[in-house]
């Protein structure tokens, strides 16, 4: 059946059909441009530089380490036989128990807040201004879920403060399918649950602060499936193109 000049243009047009759809999700990628600022709290400069930090900025981004349930501990009294460098598990119910102290609440107390706990409790038994030492071996109860399209989700240590810019770093950042318009901090206060939606591109162009992760809470970063629909079209796309190219030039000619 010969073939006229307007069906071979047309069948022509087709064979190009998959690297048109291409370029023009590269150009309209290109096409953004980033804007830095709109957070009352940064400043913006306009040159490159930026000011070195001093002590105290370092200082303030510690946040102390509450002990939890299930957490292991170190605890030495100084220079008092049967009590130096125990190994002490908090149990599930955020109590431990410790020689001539007896059973001591812990949960929510820092590690010093615990050293004054045991050592009034031995002054009690006559132990002469005992010094004590608690160190944390393993922190099981100070922890973040991170969930959804991120590379590597699970449970991580907060350590010190955390931010979710750094919770997702610590996550291997976002999977190939991430919404990152919509990924959501669950947080539970005084029994209540609380949950707050993000714009991970917003928080690193600046537009607002980044939020403090606290331990316990859940970060779920959405599914995008505008990007999963755009993958699957040009891997159908791939695997066609070779032979959908070869059986119209056929046409064609």
């Amino acid at each position: 059946m010969p073939k006229g000049p307007d069906t071979a243009m047309t069948l022509k047009s087709l064979t190009r059909l998959p690297f048109i759809v291409a370029g023009s999700l590269l150009l309209s990628a290109c096409a953004t441009s980033t804007v830095v600022g709109g957070d009352p709290g940064l400043t913006v400069l306009p040159t490159r530089e930026l000011p070195p930090p001093q002590a105290s900025d370092y200082l303030s981004g510690t946040r102390p380490y509450l002990v939890g349930p299930l957490d292991r501990l170190v605890v030495d009294v100084f220079n008092v036989t049967g009590l130096t460098d125990r190994e002490i598990q908090v149990d599930a119910a955020g109590k431990m128990s410790f020689p001539l102290a007896g059973v001591l609440d812990v949960a929510g107390r820092s590690p010093s807040e615990v050293e004054s706990l045991i050592a009034e409790r031995l002054r009690a038994t006559y132990i002469k201004n005992p010094q004590v030492t608690v160190n944390i071996k393993e922190a099981v109860s100070q922890i973040v879920t991170v969930e959804g399209q991120v590379k590597k989700p699970g449970l991580y240590p907060v350590v010190g403060r955390m931010t979710l810019l750094q919770v997702m770093a610590v996550a291997e950042g976002p999977g190939d399918f991430a919404n990152l318009e919509n990924v959501i901090v669950y947080r539970k206060v005084n029994g209540q649950r609380f949950a707050a939606i993000h714009d991970i591109d917003s928080i690193r162009q600046g537009a607002y602060a980044d939020p403090e992760i606290y331990p316990n809470d859940l970060v779920m970063v959405g599914d995008n499936e505008a990007k999963r629909l755009t993958k699957d079209l040009l891997t159908t796309f791939s695997l066609l193109s070779g032979p959908l190219v070869i059986s119209l030039d056929r046409l064609v000619k």
